[in-house]
């Protein structure tokens, strides 16, 4: 299995987990749940592939759709649609964080993959990371987490651009993917608990 795969099967997951305690955040109903989590772990994996000028990877390969389907019945086994508190909680924020991380990941790879520039290789990080997640937030009526959210847009145009140097080397390998993913799940994680923003301006 390569490291492309690899982050996109972990991103798929976390992702739809976070989708569902979005969902039952905000109270959905059963479609509702399936389509928060759909879109949250798929839908930026669908901009990237378009972009990319690829047929959406959730449209020839079975595996997306059983990963958001087994997650979605682990949640509801474990009765995690009892909680509705759980959005800012430990279990959203790291979900959403590992999510985050491994979709920069991929989309910096399919960018490199498509031999895009140093800016296509970040906006496809970017825009996989962040788009399933914006499209959601949409639906639901809320302000999407990349306007207003702890350095959440930034750390995946972070890691898309440590991803890119890495391949300018030559050591896109999966140690040094592994360290990047640890690194920027960390670095997620402490902007969120150290409340940390890009400056706003002011009048």
């Amino acid at each position: 299995m390569t490291p492309l795969e690899i982050a996109d099967i972990i991103g798929i997951v976390s992702f739809a987990l976070s989708g569902f305690l979005i969902a039952v955040h905000y109270k959905l109903d059963i479609l509702g749940i399936f389509i928060s989590s759909f879109l949250t772990a798929l839908g930026g994996g669908m901009i990237r592939d378009v972009i990319a000028n690829k047929t959406p990877y959730v449209l020839t390969d079975n595996l997306p759709i059983i990963l958001v389907v087994t997650t979605l019945f682990i949640s509801l086994a474990l009765r995690l649609h009892k909680k509705t508190d759980l959005e800012g909680k430990t279990t959203f924020i790291i979900s959403d964080a590992i999510g985050l991380v491994s979709f920069a990941i991929t989309g910096a790879l399919i960018g490199i993959e498509a031999n895009y520039n140093f800016l296509g290789v970040l906006m496809l990080a970017f825009l996989t990371a962040v788009g399933g997640g914006t499209i959601r937030d949409i639906l639901i009526n809320k302000v999407p987490s990349i306007l207003v959210s702890e350095f959440y847009g930034t750390v995946a145009i972070i890691v898309g651009l440590i991803t890119y140097f890495l391949h300018l080397f030559y050591e896109t390998n999966i140690i040094n993917l592994t360290i990047l993913f640890i690194f920027g799940v960390t670095l997620r994680l402490l902007a969120y608990y150290k409340n940390w923003h890009l400056p706003k301006l002011s009048k």
